[in-house]
């Protein structure tokens, strides 16, 4: 039964995405930049704590 709900989160979910790319490009392209920077951010910090673990842990 959940299914449906997941579904129609979806929905909204790409309808929203839809509407503010649409009524404001610049900004969307802003939001857009901080996931990819929140991206890359959390791969550095996994790639320092790998190196950590891989050092010896000191």
């Amino acid at each position: 039964m959940a299914v449906p709900g997941k579904k129609i989160a979806l929905y909204a979910l790409v309808v929203f995405v839809l509407y503010v790319i649409i009524t404001d490009p610049a900004k969307a392209a802003g939001y857009v930049q901080i996931g990819f920077e929140g991206i890359s951010s959390a791969a550095k910090a996994i790639g320092h704590f790998m190196t950590w673990v891989a050092n010896g842990a000191k």
